[in-house]
């Protein structure tokens, strides 16, 4: 079995029932199975006329749409590796990528990202044919990259010759985070990405998920999460994708979509946690106390406590005029949302599910194509990442790290032997996480070996925690913590906009956000509490390279760049 063989598989079972789904100019249009399967096929006749063959590499550049999944599966049926990049990436980025990987073709969705390809790609000379979905008029050079019509589906196609791909064969070339240096490409197998799938859909299978579920797919299909919970977790049960291209259009996609069920990273969770507190509490009264007592009677079942009498009489009416209007917000329908790419604060996700906004937990990395764990829907612990998914054995080292092997395991880094055989070492992937685990064999992430801190006192303190619990607070939008050999922690924290327009001058803001750092202060021990900080005005975004395109804080960066400001802060 291979991931193309599985899709026409489903194309053939399910045939004009709608699979794909996209907004364009005149609104929301839609592909069948059998209508994918043939744009499959007629890309993969028109790659292979070009001169790509299996091992090739080529370059998918684009937004989450149609064509993304279109040419996803017509590179993998030629046998050719496809190497996702994110559309945030600059000229520099793409110049490491087609440095390392060397695709001889490139699939963009746009002029300005085409743009930046032939720049990167000057230096580079290794595309030689591109297609540009939305070409426009463009002033970069092409020099020898020639430019490819998209194809112009066959009805009927012929399917291309799939016999020839083992389930060995590397499918994707994809890049890790990049927190701590160049991303590397991770080489991911057919049989890899088909455990995860495997896996996973035995789980959502007591949910149910099938052929009747829809989901909406926003997060970057460049990112191993998405790539497999996004898109072949669907293919594999027969379900809907719909695609969101960016997430300011979220909100309004989820009620014209109404998914059954999404991926989403805890930024997301974060970002409408905020959103809802504030807004209950400029509600009124009666609102206000409404919403909090379905929020702790949902909290009172999460903790199988009992119900008073009067909470058991007003609960159908709290679902009513808040649990449904909350759901209302997902578009009505939404089973799950299923979250992983960082950890979920357990506040967060405890408020959700007691509001009836269920969110499965998982935990993976890139290098496990990606999934370790996930929560069972029977079964949720929100302060874990749950348990390990059939046939991954794990055990925690001496220092703490979690060790994982199994058949998620990538083959190892592209071109990268040194870097692979530091990071799989006896068959065991070191993922580079501090972990716990509990009477139940569910795994609990601590935080990162490489950004553990230890004071000067010995203590060894995981930033994480504390940085979620800052960035919890609704004036707090951002937090990064340091104290590495130092006698205390501090932190630098960005304060939320919304906040900070609220105050009339820095010395105001400085003595508020010491409000909030004490208050934090008091839920922690007392090694992990912040004694200064340091104060930011602009967030930590990708656009100033303190973010990376799956929205992970660059802790490294932030702290070399603020190293006179933290200096100073210790007295040095």
């Amino acid at each position: 079995m291979n991931l193309v063989k599985r899709f026409f598989d489903q194309a053939d079972r399910f045939g004009d029932k709608t699979f794909l789904g996209a907004k364009g100019k005149d609104g929301w249009y839609t592909h069948s199975w059998k209508e994918t399967a043939d744009a499959v096929s007629t890309l993969a006749d028109l790659l292979q006329a070009h001169g790509v063959g299996k091992g090739d590499r080529v370059l998918l550049l684009s937004e989450n749409r149609p064509e993304w999944a279109i040419s996803d599966l017509a590179i993998m049926a030629i046998g050719a590796y496809a190497v996702p990049a994110y559309t945030t990436h600059n000229v520099d980025d793409l110049r490491h990528i087609l440095a390392l990987t060397e695709p001889k073709f490139a699939i963009v969705s746009s002029q300005a990202l085409a743009d930046r390809v032939l720049e990167a790609n000057v230096s580079e000379e290794t595309v030689d044919n591109m297609i540009v979905l939305e070409a426009g008029s463009h002033e970069k050079p092409d020099w020898h990259t020639k430019q490819v019509a998209w194809p112009t589906t066959v009805e009927n196609a012929v399917r291309p010759d799939i016999s020839h791909i083992d389930k060995d064969d590397v499918c994707c070339l994809i890049f890790t985070s990049g927190t701590g240096g160049q991303p590397k490409a991770a080489m991911l197998t057919h049989a890899n990405v088909i455990h995860n799938v495997d896996s996973a859909k035995e789980i959502l299978d007591v949910i149910p998920v099938d052929e009747n579920d829809r989901f909406l797919s926003f997060l970057p299909l460049a990112h191993a999460y998405e790539h497999m919970a996004g898109f072949h977790m669907p293919i594999t049960q027969g379900a809907e994708i719909f695609y969101c291209e960016s997430t300011d259009k979220l909100a309004q996609y989820l009620g014209e979509v109404s998914p059954t069920m999404a991926t989403a990273v805890p930024r997301l969770y974060d970002m409408l946690y905020a959103k809802i507190k504030s807004g209950v509490d400029r509600s009124s009264g009666a609102k206000k106390y409404l919403f909090n007592k379905a929020l702790s009677i949902g909290i009172k079942r999460i903790n199988e406590e009992p119900l008073t009498v009067f909470e058991t009489l007003i609960d159908p009416l709290l679902t009513k005029l808040v649990r449904k209007k909350l759901l209302q917000r997902f578009g009505g329908k939404i089973k799950y949302f299923i979250s992983g790419g960082a950890p979920l604060d357990p506040e967060i996700g405890n408020f959700f599910t007691a509001l009836g906004v269920g969110i499965i937990q998982g935990y993976g990395q890139t290098e496990a194509s990606p999934l370790i764990s996930v929560n069972h829907p029977n079964k949720i612990k929100m302060s874990t990442v749950g348990a390990a998914m059939s046939q991954v054995d794990f055990k925690i080292s001496e220092q703490g790290e979690l060790l994982i092997k199994g058949p998620n395991v990538m083959k190892g880094y592209w071109r990268n032997e040194s870097a692979t055989a530091m990071t799989i070492i006896d068959g065991w992937l070191h993922t580079g996480d501090l972990a716990t685990v509990d009477e139940d064999n569910y795994i609990s992430i601590v935080g990162r070996c490489k950004d553990l801190i230890v004071t000067s006192g010995g203590d060894n303190v995981a930033p994480a925690k504390i940085e979620s619990k800052l960035a919890l607070e609704e004036e707090i939008d951002q937090a990064v913590v340091f104290g590495d050999v130092h006698p205390w922690l501090g932190a630098v924290i960005v304060p939320s906009p919304e906040f900070a327009a609220t105050v009339k001058s820095s010395e105001e803001l400085e003595k508020k956000i010491s409000a909030v750092v004490k208050r934090v202060s008091q839920e922690l021990n007392s090694v992990e509490r912040i004694r200064k900080f340091i104060i930011r005005d602009e967030l930590f975004t990708i656009d100033n390279g303190y973010v990376t395109p799956t929205q992970k804080i660059k802790r490294a960066k932030v702290i070399e760049d603020l190293a006179e400001e933290i200096d100073a802060l210790y007295g040095r």
